[in-house]
């Protein structure tokens, strides 16, 4: 997109937490949720990051992405065992104390019987603050929110439900569409008029990822943009490009 474009558009960076994710023992779905929730919403978002449960690295990663983009999403790292200290990094990134949040307090002694609320559940109930809400609609303490930066939880299906609660909130541009034009040609072929149609329209994301989904090679060509006519144009041009080249195009 045209640096115009890009400045009418509220940026985002997602922060994926936990090492977990890193050693390969648990694999992320959380990004590709919020990518296009956000993309719904209208907000680009420019970074994401997988970054171990070591504070200094939590703090540090924080402050410098939540000063660069409008919002900043974590996930992971808030819930009652040893590793998962996203709270009280989000407290020390912001200089506030991690206080008791009197509100969550009551949802988990009404959530729990008599002696249930035992010491490490107790500390799912500490957020920074003045920090707000993100509900929980699925199980468990809801996340918080303080300045730009939404934490969440990691386990996908509460990751979602948190996400869902707070989307309508974000202030957003123009949704972001995609559109893509499959063609069995390698990427190359297309190479040199792809980049010359990207230099037609500025404002769009063109891109070109290679496939070999069918025994040969293939590419997707895909195309993304806020405006409707200008993005049907430019796929348009696609098509031809590849009619031209002697493939055969297929919008997906």
């Amino acid at each position: 997109m045209s640096d115009t474009a890009a400045q009418r558009a509220p940026t985002a960076c997602v922060l994926v937490i936990g090492n977990e994710i890193l050693s390969g023992r648990t694999q992320d779905v959380n990004l590709n949720y919020i990518a296009k929730g956000l993309a719904e919403r209208g907000v680009r978002l420019m970074e994401a990051r997988v970054i171990p449960d070591n504070a200094d690295i939590i703090v540090a990663t924080v402050n410098g992405v939540r000063a660069k983009y409008d919002y900043v999403f974590t996930t992971g790292g808030i819930g009652p065992t040893h590793d998962d200290i996203t709270a009280e990094c989000i407290a020390r990134a912001f200089s506030v104390p991690l206080v008791l949040n009197e509100e969550i307090h009551r949802m988990m002694l009404k959530r729990y019987p008599p002696g249930g609320l035992n010491e490490a559940r107790l500390r799912m109930a500490y957020t920074p603050q003045g920090a707000s809400l993100v509900p929980n609609p699925i199980q468990g303490p809801p996340g918080f929110r303080i300045g730009n930066v939404i934490v969440m939880a990691g386990v996908p299906r509460i990751m979602q439900g948190m996400f869902d609660a707070i989307r309508h909130e974000l202030n957003g541009g123009p949704p972001i569409l995609s559109r893509t034009v499959n063609c069995p040609l390698a990427e190359g072929v297309v190479a040199k008029g792809l980049g010359e149609i990207q230099a037609r329209y500025p404002e769009l994301d063109i891109g070109s990822y290679p496939t070999f989904g069918r025994g040969a090679p293939e590419t997707n060509l895909v195309l993304r943009g806020t405006n409707t006519a200008r993005l049907a144009d430019a796929v348009g041009e696609v098509v031809e490009l590849v009619r031209s080249l002697g493939g055969k195009p297929t919008e997906l």
